[in-house]
C-alpha cells in the first residue's frame, strides 16, 4: 500500500490552526441585563442627574471613550441639550488596543493620538464610557484628557459599573451597578456600532 506524505507546511498550518481554536475563549450568554427601552430610560435619567448636579449645562462638555462611550456621549449631549435648550459639546478620546471589560488583567491601555473635538480648558467635562471595570481605561483617558488642556472639573459617567476595581477610580453617574465574577463579561450592544441595542451578561467557559 502506498503511503502519501503530508507536506511539512500543511502540518505546521494544521497545528497552528488547532492551537488558535484552543485559545479562542468560549462564551455563553447568561442573561440580558438591559433592553433597548431600559437603556433609553437610563440615559434620560442620567442626563437629568448631570444637569441637576452641575446646575445646568452652560459649561459642560461630554467626552466619550471610543468605542461605545462615543455614541453614549452623543446621545447624552442631545438629551441634555433638549433639557437645557442649548447645544452641548461632545468629543472623543481614542483608547486603542485595549478594552477594559474584555481584556486580560495584564493588558495595558494605549491612547491613540487625535483631537478631542473641542477646547476642554476651563470646562466641566463629563467623561463617558460603557463599562467601568478595573479603572485602567479611565486612568489612561484622564491622562490623555490632560494632554489636551486643563478642565475645571472631570466627572465620570458609565452605563454599567461591574466592580473589581484595581485603581481608586469611581463614577459620579452610574446607569446600573452589576455584581460580577472575574469570569463574567458585560457586553454593551449599541445600534450605532452593533446594529442592536441591549446589555448582556456573558461568561467565559473553559
Amino acid at each position: 500500500m502506498a503511503v502519501t506524505e503530508t507536506p511539512a507546511a500543511d502540518i505546521i498550518s494544521a497545528i497552528a490552526m488547532n492551537d488558535t481554536e484552543k485559545k479562542e475563549p468560549q462564551i455563553r450568554e447568561k442573561m440580558r441585563l438591559m433592553s433597548a427601552s431600559e437603556i433609553e430610560r437610563t440615559l434620560v435619567r442620567l442626563a437629568h442627574e448631570v444637569v441637576e448636579k452641575n446646575n445646568g449645562a452652560a459649561n459642560l462638555g461630554l467626552v466619550g471613550i471610543k468605542r461605545r462611550g462615543v455614541p453614549l456621549a452623543e446621545r447624552l449631549g442631545v438629551l441634555i441639550g433638549n433639557i437645557e435648550r442649548q447645544p452641548v459639546d461632545t468629543g472623543v478620546l481614542d483608547i486603542s488596543f485595549y478594552r477594559d471589560d474584555l481584556s486580560v488583567r495584564d493588558a495595558r491601555p494605549v491612547v491613540a493620538p487625535g483631537a478631542v473635538g473641542f477646547d476642554v480648558n476651563g470646562r466641566d467635562i463629563i467623561l463617558v464610557d460603557d463599562v467601568l471595570y478595573t479603572g485602567r481605561t479611565i486612568r489612561a483617558a484622564l491622562d490623555a484628557l490632560m494632554d489636551h488642556g486643563r478642565p475645571r472639573s472631570v466627572q465620570l459617567l458609565v452605563l454599567i459599573d461591574r466592580g473589581h476595581r484595581e485603581l481608586p477610580i469611581e463614577a459620579r453617574f452610574i446607569g446600573r451597578t452589576v455584581q460580577t465574577s472575574d469570569r463574567e463579561i458585560i457586553e454593551v450592544k449599541l445600534n450605532e456600532i452593533d446594529t442592536q441595542e441591549q446589555v448582556l451578561l456573558v461568561e467565559r467557559v473553559d
